[in-house]
């Protein structure tokens, strides 16, 4: 893998402020963040309804609202306040391909395979009369390492889902579990050229690195094309607004010009025949724009800086972790933008494995994530895809396959660096 870093430049970024999205809004611009910011965070309410701006939830939904997965627009918690599994958590299906034409045609377009009865993921909710479909269970299995002279751990999700109304899932149906991801940065994410993360790729892994680095090509709705794939654990969608239509379908049941009719399956006969909101498209083209607009506009935010901030990045560097978490990406204009990501996939091994497959991202691949917006989240946010970590060191320690080596250094650092190196991440 080619690396586009540098120690000096590394330390360079923070003596300005560089997580900025925001620009100057005009009247009319900020009318449009308003509205969007609006659509973003009051509820949807069933049909029919006297609301006519606000009906069409469901017929099945996890949420009513964006903001309930993504709450101040950050990364979704693990458990809600019952202590139960949390709507952020949502629970993906997939099959196997039958390697038919339909399925090929299906494959092409949405990268992964519904299951025939639940569809392409699990509602925890419904409207009045339309039997949910299941709920999560979470569990853990705790696995116990030893390094520093004393013992450490960390904990494999045993997730589960209950009270399926459906019937059984069909055999052959994989469940990834994701938790819903921070929103902060996606504006920036847009604006990186795409021949800057091309730049990264080494899919034969030619400079003997151990890191290869995969492009996900995506069919897009929008552009009805294939198109570089940048958002999504797995970078299986291309454009903001394209992330925003399938959210608002799947998680809660919105259509728009990308993606009508109910989400219900053939066999969801309750669902099917569930009353309709009075207008086909629920999220009309302007408000998609408007809550684009806001997403890719939020206010921005600076890296908190501790005393030893700058030993971190440092450390960060020295065990190998920038390889994938490449500090910065050149945006179009020709500024910098500080990802610490590639944006590319890479096999993180079979223990972060979820056996689910999305275009050309593999079972084991994942987008190496960004690592911004820690400073602002919760104390209660998780790591990674699925929430299984809860700390940083949980989190490094889950790497695996092309990360192994940079683990494996994180390991043998001493205390000391092992906290500096906490605690720049932390700050980031």
């Amino acid at each position: 893998m080619k690396l586009n870093f540098n120690l000096l430049s590394l330390l360079l970024l923070f003596t300005t402020t560089l997580y900025s999205s925001q620009q100057e809004m005009n009247n009319e611009d900020y009318d449009k963040y308003i509205l969007g910011r609006s659509f973003f965070t009051i509820p949807w309410v069933e049909a029919p309804s006297a609301t006519t701006a606000r009906d069409g939830l469901g017929p099945l939904f996890n949420a009513n609202a964006c903001v309930a997965c993504h709450p101040n627009t950050a990364r979704g918690v693990l458990y809600n306040k019952k202590n139960e599994a949390s709507k952020s958590l949502i629970p993906k299906l997939s099959i196997k391909s039958d390697n038919s034409k339909l399925h090929k045609d299906i494959l092409k377009r949405d990268g992964s395979l519904p299951d025939p009865i639940y569809g392409a993921q699990i509602s925890i909710s419904s409207v009045h009369d339309v039997p949910y479909e299941a709920r999560v269970n979470l569990d853990f299995e705790k696995i116990k390492l030893f390094f520093d002279g004393e013992e450490h751990y960390i904990y494999k999700p045993k997730y589960t889902l209950i009270d399926l109304h459906y019937g059984k899932l069909k055999k052959s149906t994989n469940i990834s579990y994701r938790i819903a991801p921070t929103l902060y940065g996606m504006g920036l994410l847009s604006k990186i050229d795409k021949k800057s993360i091309l730049a990264n790729v080494d899919e034969n892994d030619s400079n003997h690195d151990g890191i290869s680095g995969r492009a996900n090509f995506v069919y897009s709705k929008i552009t009805k094309k294939e198109e570089l794939g940048r958002f999504t654990y797995k970078a299986s969608v291309a454009f903001v607004k394209e992330q925003i239509a399938n959210a608002a379908f799947n998680d809660m049941g919105l259509t728009t010009s990308f993606l009508k009719g109910e989400n219900c399956t053939k066999s969801q006969t309750a669902c099917l025949n569930s009353p309709k909101a009075r207008d086909e498209i629920d999220i009309t083209d302007k408000r998609l724009d408007a809550i684009t607009y806001y997403l890719e506009n939020l206010p921005t935010y600076t890296p908190t800086k501790g005393k030893n901030f700058e030993k971190g990045i440092e450390i960060f560097s020295k065990i190998g972790c920038t390889s994938c978490h490449v500090p910065s990406l050149k945006a179009k204009d020709g500024t910098s933008v500080y990802t610490f990501s590639d944006l590319l996939l890479h096999d993180m091994g079979d223990g972060l494995s979820d056996g689910r497959s999305e275009f050309q991202a593999s079972k084991n691949e994942f987008r190496t994530t960004p690592l911004w917006g820690y400073a602002v989240e919760k104390k209660a946010y998780r790591l990674l895809h699925d929430g299984r970590a809860k700390t940083f060191q949980e989190a490094i320690l889950w790497h695996g396959g092309e990360a192994t080596k940079a683990k494996e250094n994180y390991v043998a650092l001493d205390k000391k660096e092992k906290k500096l190196l906490t605690e720049f991440l932390k700050g980031l």
